[in-house]
């Protein structure tokens, strides 16, 4: 086992424990859904192989935690072993971490913030395999400036995503709000747009839910915005709830807890759209920061847009 040893971050020294603890097992089937490459397959990954990662993608990843609070989604034990979600950061932790004390029923929360590298190497030594953030920051809780579409498949199906996620953009333009695509990791895509703070979250998701509506409306045999998984059938699930307060969106460049370590990478529309290759798990710690390097999302996040005159180029639509 042996001694921790300490990490140089920044200006940071960072305890690093048991970085051969094994996070992912070999043995398990990774790869890509629908039929893409699927990255690293059955690799194994260490917690030190974890800290790496998050240290060598920290200069992508960080524009995208900044700021706000986060919920923390630990393996202690690695995938195979028990996982609890924090919001709460533990007394324990280093007081250079900032934390943000935001309101919920009954009470608050403090949730910690990643600002820097050394925070986000020290989550990877606390077997933080994910992080899920906020869609606002600390300084306006309860406005948002990030919209998410969850686009969720009912089958490991991504050709289904795909196209889905051809239509989401092609309204999103018509409204004449930018848009960018990212992996999920898991089986899906999320769409983000930049909103520019002004509105509440209600307001947000009422109006991702009026989009969603829309979509489904024009393509209802392939869409549907149910909750229940028993009233979706085959079509694929418009997801807007996470347009909510005090919910979270899996971050940018974040590894997600299952086998073979895929992690939610930002990608062009190009590339959605256009390369075979791509699918919900293509890319994990062995090649993200490849694709962080890339920029994929430059100029795509850059200025927050009002909704006002998007909901009239709507209502045009859908009168």
């Amino acid at each position: 086992m042996g001694d921790p040893h300490t990490l140089r971050v920044g200006r940071r020294g960072v305890e690093i424990h048991r970085p051969e603890k094994v996070l992912f097992p070999a043995d398990r089937k990774g790869g890509g859904g629908g039929g893409g490459s699927g990255g690293g397959g059955g690799k194994e990954y260490t917690k030190g192989d974890l800290v790496a990662y998050y240290r060598a993608v920290a200069p992508f990843m960080l524009p995208h935690l900044r700021g706000r609070p986060l919920m923390l989604e630990r393996h202690p034990d690695g995938i195979d072993g028990p996982m609890f979600m924090q919001k709460n950061t533990p007394e324990h932790y280093p007081d250079w971490i900032e934390r943000v004390e935001v309101a919920k029923e009954g009470g608050t929360v403090l949730h910690p913030v990643c600002q820097d590298a050394a925070t986000l190497v020290y989550l990877a030594d606390q077997a933080c395999l994910t992080l899920h953030r906020w869609l606002s920051r600390t300084g306006s809780v309860d406005r948002p400036d990030r919209m998410v579409f969850d686009l969720d498949p009912a089958v490991d199906d991504f050709e289904q995503v795909r196209r889905a996620a051809g239509d989401v953009r092609e309204l999103l333009d018509e409204l004449k709000l930018p848009s960018a695509p990212m992996t999920t990791g898991s089986k899906g895509v999320h769409v983000v747009v930049p909103v520019n703070g002004h509105d509440d979250f209600d307001a947000v998701r009422d109006f991702a839910k009026e989009v969603a509506e829309e979509l489904v409306r024009a393509h209802p045999d392939r869409l549907t915005t149910a909750a229940r998984k028993k009233e979706r059938g085959d079509r694929l699930y418009l997801d807007v709830q996470r347009n909510a307060y005090a919910q979270t969106a899996v971050a940018p460049f974040t590894v997600r807890a299952r086998p073979g370590a895929p992690v939610a990478t930002p990608l062009t529309w190009e590339q959605l759209l256009d390369d075979p290759a791509v699918d919900a798990r293509r890319w994990t710690p062995a090649d993200a920061v490849e694709q962080a390097r890339t920029n994929p999302w430059a100029g795509a996040l850059g200025r927050g847009r009002a909704l006002g005159p998007a909901r009239r180029r709507l209502a045009a639509l859908r009168g």
